[in-house]
């Protein structure tokens, strides 16, 4: 039998940032095209300039999906700007709509900027509820942070302090539970063993400081061990991390709990995956960098985990669908 070979939809990210150069790099690598199918949404003149910037040469077998269009306005490098955030929303929309088509098995991008988008029209919270509305997916979703060895996800994400209790519940802990155990699973870990933090000081000290431990986070722990989740919590926030060796895979309450501890632990190589959603979609967890755009010093490599976790993922769900 012929191995998979994934067709992954890649997006330059935004072009004032180091993105373009960082996905040149992963084109130019011939053992990524040997494991996948790269397809390429940008205009040519696009890819030639991100290649010039990296200083490499992208074999003329990489697939570049250009649609005749370029952006409207000269978008320059370093800065925020509506022009970029189209272009970038652009790219996302093609790279949708080959999954939605089912021509494309998962999508990566390189870093966006998040003013830029908005500034051009994206009106959710974030880029994982926007490609959930194009995806038309109605479930529980998570953005989930990755690190070698070590995956996270949160029960609340982009939201406000003072909004983050309301939405702690015995179903959405649970959901999140459920979501990471299922990432892991499809990731090649047969049973992934998961911790949970507590919201408040001291585990909430039996109600002293809070009571969401005991009215929200244990009972989604308890439903998310009565589906066989091996998962253990809530722990304190400022320990569980400690114990990391313990865990494939650790659920937060809310986005700076685990992203702290993640890019203190290994900042260079984090991965973020667009968690819950049919296909996945996965991008490197550090930003734009606008102060190094364009010097070819940004590292590569939590661009190269995205691709290696996109490629793994998408291959592993292929392998699925054809038993059933």
């Amino acid at each position: 039998m012929a191995t998979f070979r994934p067709r992954i939809a890649i997006t330059l990210g935004d072009p004032a940032g180091v993105g373009p150069e960082l996905a040149a790099k992963l084109l130019a690598d011939p053992q990524n095209s040997a494991r996948a199918n790269l397809l390429v949404l940008a205009d040519k003149s696009e890819v030639e300039a991100a290649a010039s910037v990296a200083n490499v040469t992208i074999p003329e077998s990489i697939q570049i999906l250009h649609d005749g269009t370029a952006p409207t306005t000269p978008i320059e490098r370093g800065k925020i700007s509506k022009a970029a955030g189209e272009r970038t929303l652009h790219q996302l929309k093609r790279a949708t709509a080959l999954v939605n088509l089912g021509e494309a098995d998962a999508i990566v991008f390189t870093p966006l900027n998040k003013t830029s988008l908005h500034m051009a029209g994206m009106h959710e919270e974030d880029e994982l509820r926007w490609f959930a509305k194009l995806l038309n997916h109605k479930g529980t979703t998570s953005e989930v942070n990755i690190i070698p060895g070590l995956w996270t996800a949160r029960v609340t994400s982009h939201v406000a302090m003072k909004d983050v209790s309301a939405r702690i519940s015995k179903t959405s802990v649970s959901d999140s539970i459920e979501l990471l155990h299922n990432l892991l699973s499809d990731s090649g870990i047969t049973k992934p063993r998961l911790g949970v933090c507590a919201l408040n000081p001291h585990n909430g000290e039996n109600g002293l400081f809070g009571r969401e431990e005991i009215d929200a986070i244990r009972p989604g722990v308890e439903l998310a061990l009565s589906k066989g989740i091996d998962v253990k919590g809530p722990f304190p926030s400022d320990t569980i991390f400690v114990a990391r060796a313990n865990y494939d895979g650790i659920v937060t309450m809310y986005h700076d709990q685990g992203q702290i501890a993640l890019k203190v632990i290994g900042f260079d190589g984090g991965v973020t995956v667009q968690g819950g959603l049919p296909v996945v979609i996965a991008t490197p967890a550090h930003g734009t960098a606008f102060d190094i755009a364009g010097k070819n010093i940004a590292s590569v490599r939590s661009s190269q985990n995205a691709l290696d976790i996109a490629i793994a993922v998408a291959g592993k769900k292929a392998v699925w669908r054809a038993t059933q």
